[in-house]
């Protein structure tokens, strides 16, 4: 008899893994790091979009704030839609739908165009991303898993990291005056081959039980991000100081979000992100407000970066996105070796990867403020570097120690809830630190170099902030002894014992 003849794609049976899992895995970082790569791939390609289309700045602006918002607001539904009818399909839908959206808004006509296509885009990438972490938990177990996790943390934080680098090169090769929508056609030729191999090789299951959507749940927690985000993602337009009433109108809509899902459970249905998931899985709170914290302060820098060597030192895009490439390179070499160390350190891994972002960006917005300008910039490389291998220990680890203890069946709404913590950070950090970098140019006579290393700072303070909590959860667990999650046990609710 020759070897088993699974046709590809199938589930494995029982108690085996699919052997199909790494190829599987390659195909959902490809399209992981597209839709976040399309993030800040655009914003270097503004200034061509406003000329070539006849827009205004606040119109423009939406071709960045409108998918950031839509792909916040599809998480959370789509991750728990990804749980009950098929990830697998979901993601494939979610691909498909991504590419579709993005060769119409390359091919535009009018800046109303591009922003719908661009929010169409934004909710295809936030129906697509939950479906990452939730087939690496269906797909992997163990050490594979964390594994797993680090490749994904490095697409994660890469992808963050080297879009105004990537955006830069496509400018500099597209030239013309419509060179910028090749930054959205170039999405064609990667997602096309993504589908075809998502397609055939990622696993097909049957779906989980409880097929119905918690509407009501979806409806709270939408409006409520969407009240929270609407003014960070006007803030250039002033959105902050004229619609700042909606942030406890967010508040509130998100805290009776929480009281009608634990209602929901109460009643044994089936809630779009259950209670216990935030109370009893082990590491998943603290892990996403770590997550939280942190991309409020790393989100916000790469921005303020690209203004100061844009506007200050008179850099190209694609000279001021090679000026942050050591942290690129520091961080993707780091979260794969994190992968591997994350099961030996624990959050000691995650305390040590925050100090080191801390350093490195301290040293950084040290030297860009008072060494020579002639080589200020040269002197801030092996800082840069230091804080992205800090930062490649952060990501990468925070994911799987905040979702490892999550019930495979809940993967997809813990992976979408996890994302929009980091989405929400994200947006409040890309508002907060240009907003200081403009007060302090404004009010110092237009120190450019006071400007940057003040609003570097202020990311600082929030990713210090992550570390109080990382420091506090690694003493936790240095004086608790866990005991192993029996599959009995619903919801990830797995106990501690003090040693």
């Amino acid at each position: 008899m020759g070897p088993s003849r699974r046709p590809p794609g199938t589930a494995a049976s029982a108690g085996r893994l699919d052997p199909s899992r790494w190829r599987a895995l390659w195909v959902t970082l490809v399209a992981g790091f597209m839709i976040l790569l399309d993030v800040t791939i655009v914003a270097v390609a503004l200034p061509s979009m406003q000329r070539d289309l006849g827009a205004s700045p606040a119109a423009v602006q939406w071709v960045v704030s409108g998918y950031a918002l839509t792909f916040a607001l599809a998480l959370v539904p789509a991750g728990r839609l990804g749980d009950a009818i098929g990830r697998r399909r979901i993601f494939l839908g979610a691909l498909a739908a991504f590419v579709l959206c993005s060769i119409a808004a390359g091919a535009a006509p009018t800046i109303t165009l591009l922003v719908i296509a661009r929010m169409a885009q934004g909710i295809a990438a936030g129906c697509l991303a939950p479906q990452n972490s939730a087939l690496i938990q269906q797909m992997f177990s163990g050490a594979e898993r964390a594994r797993a996790f680090g490749l994904f943390g490095a697409t994660v934080g890469i992808s963050s990291a080297v879009g105004p680098i990537t955006g830069g090169l496509i400018l500099a090769l597209a030239t013309g005056p419509q060179g910028w929508r090749w930054i959205f056609f170039v999405n064609f030729p990667v997602g096309a081959v993504a589908l075809v191999l998502g397609y055939r090789l990622l696993p097909r299951v049957a779906p989980g039980k409880g097929g119905h959507l918690d509407l009501s749940g979806v409806a709270l927690i939408g409006c409520g991000v969407l009240a929270v985000l609407l003014p960070l993602v006007q803030a250039d337009s002033g959105g902050v100081r004229r619609l700042w009433w909606l942030f406890p109108v967010g508040a509130l809509l998100l805290v009776g979000f929480g009281k009608w899902e634990r209602r929901v459970a109460a009643q044994g249905g089936e809630p779009l992100l259950h209670p216990r998931l935030i109370s009893g899985t082990r590491g998943y709170a603290t892990g996403a407000s770590l997550a939280t914290l942190y991309f409020m302060g790393f989100s916000g820098v790469w921005i303020v970066f690209a203004l100061f060597f844009q506007n200050g030192l008179g850099y190209s895009p694609l000279q001021s996105g090679l000026a942050v490439t050591p942290f690129a390179v520091g961080s993707a070499g780091a979260a794969v070796v994190a992968g591997r160390l994350v099961e030996r350190m624990g959050r000691l891994l995650t305390v040590l990867g925050l100090v080191g972002v801390v350093v490195g960006l301290a040293a950084a917005a040290l030297l860009l403020r008072f060494a020579p300008s002639s080589v200020a910039v040269w002197a801030a490389v092996p800082a840069l570097l230091v804080g992205g291998i800090g930062s490649g220990f952060v990501i990468s680890p925070n994911v799987t120690m905040t979702l490892r203890d999550v019930q495979v069946r809940m993967a997809g709404a813990a992976g979408g809830a996890l994302q929009t913590g980091q989405r929400l950070g994200g947006a409040v950090g890309t508002a907060a630190l240009p907003g200081t970098y403009y007060l302090v140019l404004a009010s110092s006579g237009d120190d450019y170099r006071l400007a940057v290393a003040a609003s570097v700072g202020v990311g600082i303070a929030a990713i210090l902030s992550a570390l109080v909590i990382a420091l506090i959860e690694w003493r936790h667990d240095r004086g608790a002894t866990v005991a192993p999650c029996p599959p009995e046990v619903a919801h990830g609710h797995c106990h501690s014992t003090q040693s």
